[in-house]
């Protein structure tokens, strides 16, 4: 990721230069919210940010996109992709969407480890429970393929309902707003619309066109930043992994 990036900046440097226009920079999450937000016309909601690098919980106050939780370690799309490697799915269109198509096929839970910790979840050991004995109940015949994905979705999902549905309580939020590549999993929409649901809640949430990284999204984010006169230093025009979600001054709202 970091070659593309960095060329990409060149590039954007190049032509802010060659035609004299300003140039700003995009938190990846942030693009991801505000996407989201456009798309669904959702007004203030608490927002799950589920993809193969990012899981965080937020909800919005006093200029800034605060995390309430997220992953300790690893997040639920890696963990997702990872496990697909073992059952050796392909990578056609991705190896979430292949997990999910045969999650809906599996009929037998496994219990699997429930690592909630206050606001976070983990999801490494998850995965190293799984990985250390799928191999072993698939050859034995007492789980299926279809069984294992969809034990790993239902737990997984489940992490992560629980804490956005207590960031819903401690808000008084009444939206939630799913956005990343994980969030068109239809599995974990319908999750969060029972939960939605029996909070007198409205789900907001895209499809593949919206959810999966795009540069649309960007464009959005940049634009709303724009109309609002922020603009980036020259100097500060570089690419970082560690450019957190609240720590974006949220001048447009």
């Amino acid at each position: 990721m970091g070659a593309p990036l960095v060329s990409v900046a060149v590039v954007a440097r190049t032509v802010a230069q060659l035609w004299n226009k300003p140039i700003i920079g995009v938190n990846h999450c942030v693009g991801h919210i505000e996407m989201g937000r456009l798309v669904t016309g959702a007004d203030n909601p608490v927002v799950l940010y589920v993809s193969g690098g990012n899981t965080q919980v937020i909800a919005y106050s006093d200029r800034r996109y605060r995390i309430f939780g997220e992953t300790i370690d690893i997040a639920v799309g890696n963990c997702l992709d990872r496990f697909a490697r073992v059952l050796q799915l392909s990578n056609d269109p991705s190896p979430g969407y292949n997990i999910e198509q045969l999650a809906k096929c599996g009929n037998k839970f496994l219990e699997l480890p429930y690592v909630t910790k206050g606001m976070d979840v983990s999801f490494s050991g998850i995965l190293s429970y799984i990985e250390d004995r799928a191999v072993a109940l698939l050859e034995s015949g007492e789980y299926t393929k279809e069984d294992l994905c969809f034990s790993l979705q239902e737990t997984v999902f489940a992490m992560l309902i629980e804490i956005t549905e207590r960031a819903m309580a401690h808000c008084g939020s009444s939206e939630v707003l799913i956005v990343g590549g994980v969030g068109c999993n239809e599995r974990l929409q319908e999750m969060m619309r029972e939960m939605a649901k029996a909070r007198d809640a409205k789900l907001f949430a895209t499809d593949e066109r919206f959810c999966i990284d795009n540069g649309a999204m960007i464009a959005q984010a940049g634009y709303e930043m724009y109309q609002s006169g922020q603009l980036t230093k020259w100097e500060d025009t570089f690419c970082t992994q560690r450019y957190r979600t609240d720590e974006v001054q949220v001048t447009w709202r």
